[in-house]
């Protein structure tokens, strides 16, 4: 079998393999640990006496061949490296089929986020919750932590009796007065989709196939939000092939889950930040969803093609918008991931090999690749490729693409070799229309890339202009906005703009108090620019409660930027990042220059 080679991993997939893995864990909230057995059923290809997994602040106390009672056998954790963590190498037998890794998690395990149960939207249980993606699965399981590597598994997790155990895998719907639950995830996964949360959730149903896991003070207002849940899943089976994993369900974690989403198969872990009471934020469901086929069924070899990921399912995502709720409401969509990327280039600057799909992440945390680069220029790439091929041939070939390739992983190479194959050489001068290697291995925007446009947003435009013209906020035609149409007026707004103006828009509009994280990430750097006192307070509740990154980084970045304003981010994020996971944290203890 060929791996391609992944900077990021220890691991030497290509000599001994594991291919199952048997998880036995009891979760500690008194000691914030994991402890237990991790087996690993292994092939070995080369004859080779050496298993090497990747390991980062795990204990290991044992390891034995051929399962739990087998004889010990040597091991050795080699020099500490700040990103990869360790490697594990463990001495096996050519014939050797099992190994059983006796250890314990670290308080400190960066994929692991405990809370306190005043952390939690219910503020009575304690909660835990894993972020793997993109190399943190090794923080709680020793395991060839590259995505390359994909295997199958089974678990049996002990909880506190009062709580809910559930794993990227067949879910229990309810409660187990014996606080042990056990899991099967039958089809092969890499080390990153590897999930678990324990805390005080229940279920409610919303199709024989889809659901919603959520606390309970949360759980109608999540129900209410993702009633559509089920009719994405069809209408992606119908672009895209049938859907493979079995459940489609939702976990919506407490407000300290650092991402908009993560697709781990069959239960998606989202952010309460998307309940915004009116469906307008579902996009992001979408998107996770849309990971059900790229990226969860077709992988990324490494990440340094984590455009395969990403530039697919942004792609797919709007897609099923369109296919649900019309052609308008998805170049909303569009419109603003353009302005994400523009702004992304401008910001590593529009030479930058950083601007490139096929990234160069070597010695680098794999997080530096996740910019709107992979997201929106791999969408954009394959816009211009609808574009110029057409939908009908452009959806036939994404449709062959995750049917050849299901439970497989690809890298850039490879699959521009299958993209030229079987498609950009049906028709004479294609590739060199597209620019295939310019937006490949080339910085910035290909020139070719067609403009991209939405009628409802020029209508947000042209209403921005009548206020600024002297009609008053309560005049303009905003009724029937969603939150896209809010956030692009509001980004729309002169950034010098004096606090008067912004407390008529507030008067009107109610954005300060508003519930809706998009718009409130949107108007916060508005007001911190002009000074306007009242959104303080509220601003500070907001970095102190959410712990999502793409909210909370433009407005420590305005903070940053007004007089006085460092010393206030000290302040605030002191108080704020136990909130954050460690995901956040090492963004803004970098950004903030203060750490705990």
């Amino acid at each position: 079998m060929l791996f391609t080679p992944d900077p990021h991993s220890y691991a030497r997939p290509a000599q001994v393999q594991v291919r199952h893995l048997a998880l036995d864990l009891q979760v500690d909230f008194s000691s914030r640990t994991l402890r237990g057995q991790a087996t690993w059923q292994l092939t070995n290809h080369t004859g080779a006496t050496e298993l090497w997994l990747d390991a980062r602040t795990l204990h290991i106390e044992s390891v034995r061949l051929d399962g739990p009672t087998g004889e010990q056998t040597t091991f050795t954790l080699g020099a500490d490296d700040p990103i990869l963590g360790q490697p594990l190498s463990i001495m096996v037998r050519p014939d050797t089929k099992v190994v059983c890794i006796e250890y314990t998690t670290s308080p400190e395990a960066a994929a692991l986020q405990w809370l306190m149960p005043e952390q939690t939207a219910g503020r009575e249980q304690p909660f835990l919750f894993t972020q793997s993606q993109a190399i943190l699965a090794r923080t709680w399981i020793p395991c060839q932590d590259s995505p390359g590597v994909r295997f199958t598994y089974e678990a049996r997790v002990q909880v506190p009796a009062h709580l809910l155990a559930l794993m990227s895998a067949e879910n229990p719907q309810q409660l187990d007065s014996t606080g042990t639950y056990t899991f099967r995830m039958e089809q092969p996964i890499p080390a990153y989709l590897m999930a678990l949360a324990v805390g005080n959730v229940e279920f409610t149903p919303l199709s024989t196939r889809t659901g919603i896991y959520a606390e309970p003070v949360t759980l109608p207002s999540a129900t209410h939000e993702f009633v559509d849940l089920e009719k994405m899943v069809g209408a992606a089976e119908e672009l895209y092939g049938p859907y493979r994993w079995g459940r489609y369900d939702l976990l919506v974690l407490p407000p300290s889950f650092p991402f908009g989403g993560m697709e781990n198969p069959r239960l998606t872990f989202v952010t309460p930040t998307i309940l915004a009471g009116d469906r307008s934020l579902t996009s992001l469901v979408a998107h996770e969803l849309a990971h059900s086929w790229s990226g969860n069924l077709v992988t990324n070899a490494t990440w340094n093609d984590f455009w395969l990921n990403e530039g697919f399912t942004v792609y797919f995502e709007r897609r099923i918008m369109e296919r649900l709720y019309g052609r308008p409401y998805a170049d909303m969509l569009q419109v603003l991931g353009h302005t994400g990327l523009l702004h992304t280039v401008e910001e590593l600057g529009p030479t930058s090999p950083d601007t490139h799909l096929h990234l160069d992440l070597a010695g680098r945390d794999p997080d530096e690749g996740l910019t709107e680069i992979a997201y929106e220029k791999g969408d954009y790439l394959l816009l211009t490729l609808e574009k110029l091929v057409g939908r009908e041939k452009l959806d036939s070939f994404i449709k062959e693409y995750f049917a050849r390739f299901s439970f497989q992983s690809m890298d850039t190479i490879s699959f521009v070799a299958y993209l030229r194959r079987e498609l950009l050489a049906q028709e004479p001068g294609l590739e060199e229309q597209l620019q295939l290697e310019t937006w490949v291995n080339g910085p910035g925007i290909p020139a070719v890339a067609p403009p991209v446009s939405s009628e409802r947003f020029a209508a947000v435009e042209l209403a921005l202009q009548q206020w600024q013209r002297g009609t008053p906020a309560a005049a303009l035609p905003t009724a029937e906005w969603s939150s896209h149409e809010w956030v692009h007026f509001l980004h729309g707004l002169p950034k010098s703009l004096p606090a008067a103006k912004l407390d008529e828009l507030d008067a009107t509009f109610g954005f300060t108090h508003s519930g809706n994280a998009e718009i409130l990430s949107a108007w916060f750097p508005l007001a911190l620019a002009a000074g306007y006192q009242p959104a303080d307070e509220a601003m500070e509740q907001f970095l102190t409660k959410v712990g999502r990154r793409k909210f909370l980084t433009p407005i420590y970045k305005s903070l940053l930027a007004v007089p006085g304003g460092a010393e206030r981010a000290r302040d605030i994020y002191a108080r704020a990042r136990p909130n954050y996971h460690s995901v956040a944290t090492t963004t803004f203890d970098a950004m903030v220059g203060q750490t705990a």
